[in-house]
């Protein structure tokens, strides 16, 4: 039954009666704890700035027109 729908079902079932009804709800707040995000997210400048620099230094060669 594994990764089926109702292998699924049963493997959380079995999840919440082992570890708790929250079993779900502890390991996704662990998730969002641990996350570290942000960066450029946060700060949009930087992101700016950052591709800028990025863009000048490309290693693409160049069109040549002729």
């Amino acid at each position: 039954m594994a990764g089926t729908k109702a292998g699924g079902e049963a493997a959380a079932k079995t999840n919440k009666k082992k570890y708790g009804a929250d079993f779900y709800a502890k390991i996704g707040a662990k998730g969002g704890r641990l996350g570290r995000t942000g960066g450029f997210a946060a700060n949009r400048d930087l992101a700016r700035l950052a591709g800028a620099k990025g863009g000048r230094i490309s290693r693409r060669t160049k069109k040549t027109e002729e």
